[in-house]
């Protein structure tokens, strides 16, 4: 489930890879007008090599490098005057909570400012309650040793977490060595699910926004709340959300659902990634940061509400579909959905109009719920 590093990076690190690509680029030569000049490397805006510089979230290449500018759709005063709003809203938290827990709601759909985004998420995750709860109790666990298998699956995968992003360049960045401190700490912290590879890329994500300690809460928050039982073995409560998946599908998009049901394609082969990483691994960054305003506020709902969208975008047209017409084609669309369905503007606004209720959740839950009492029961016989 962790990003899978070429097999020359496990020799050469990240920032060696830029070293190399800088001291070619000051080789080549820039073909003339019209010419077949040598290839040169446009240093700044490639997505798939190495940047000299990083873009506003500190990729320096990757998929989810990024050097287009931001497009401002609201104003400098409005911006200031929702970061008032968002402090004020902090400062007497429980009070939002207990009685005015719409509002929150309404502010986190419209984006939380960035200056605030990492004090937001610590409070609307509920890390701030664990954190006052348990005050030294993240340092407590760094000092433990650890199960030892554990403690090298973890070690296997801290590299492989965003490796162009600054802080996870290499090994002697602080951000490999948080990411190790933060998934140690929580496998100590919560034994009976220990560590999963697709935890890793929630924590790196956690780490670039929050200090450590923060993040660790904020991770446990989200492992043990948001996503629970997510990553016990057996996944069992995955393949129950992914049948959930299925039947909202077929109330939202007909259509689509009728296509993946004609080529047998099971969600579990698209949905994965989306659900175990909570979306860090596929959305672009700047709608991944309001997919996780919103998520962190109202709960795993988004996450179907945001795969739920890719699924109806991406196959809605009839000659898309009858262009995939096996399980390879689709899956190929869904792994790689068409970039202006995964832009903020469309996502967006999309996930807030899908025509599902509240009750359509809890009915398709309960009806999953009770296939898997009926299955487990018959199991037993």
């Amino acid at each position: 489930m962790s990003n899978s590093p070429t097999s020359s990076s496990r020799t050469t690190s990240p920032r060696q890879q830029l070293q190399q690509q800088q001291s070619q680029s000051s080789t080549q030569k820039t073909p003339t007008s019209g010419g077949t000049g040598g290839d040169t490397i446009s240093l700044c805006s490639t997505t798939s090599g190495f940047s000299t510089c990083p873009d506003r979230h500190g990729f320096y290449g990757g998929a989810q490098f990024s050097d287009k500018p931001v497009k401002e759709t609201v104003s400098r005063e409005q911006i200031i005057a929702r970061e008032k709003k968002w402090l004020h809203m902090i400062a007497h938290w429980s009070e939002y909570m207990n009685k005015n827990y719409k509002k929150i709601r309404e502010r986190c759909r419209k984006g939380i400012p960035s200056s605030v985004r990492p004090k937001a998420w610590y409070y609307l995750s509920g890390a701030s309650l664990l954190h006052n709860k348990y005050p030294n109790l993240y340092e407590e666990l760094l000092q433990q040793d650890g199960n030892p298998h554990i403690i090298e699956e973890i070690k296997k995968d801290q590299h492989r977490q965003f490796p162009s992003h600054e802080m996870f360049l290499d090994e002697d960045k602080p951000g490999q060595k948080e990411l190790f401190n933060v998934l140690k700490a929580y496998s100590i912290f919560n034994p009976k699910v220990g560590y999963c590879q697709a935890q890793a890329p929630i924590a790196a994500f956690l780490l670039m926004h929050l200090p450590a300690e923060q993040a660790f809460w904020c991770f446990v928050s989200v492992c043990d709340k948001y996503l629970k039982d997510y990553f016990t073995p057996g996944l069992e409560m995955l393949q129950r959300d992914a049948a959930m998946l299925n039947g909202l599908l077929k109330k939202t998009s007909p259509a689509v659902y009728r296509h993946l049901q004609k080529h047998q394609v099971d969600p579990l082969l698209y949905m994965t990634d989306w659900f175990l990483c909570a979306m860090t691994r596929t959305l672009p960054w700047e709608t991944l940061l309001r997919v996780w305003d919103c998520f962190l506020c109202e709960g795993i709902k988004i996450i179907f509400k945001v795969a739920l969208v890719i699924l109806g975008a991406s196959l809605h047209s009839h000659k898309i579909r009858k262009q995939c017409h096996g399980l390879c084609e689709t899956l190929e669309i869904l792994r790689s959905p068409p970039e202006k369905y995964v832009s903020i503007e469309f996502l967006m606004h999309h996930i807030f109009r899908l025509n599902l209720t509240v009750d359509d959740f809890i009915i398709e839950h309960n009806k999953q719920e009770l296939l898997h009492r009926k299955a487990a029961n018959a199991k037993s016989l």
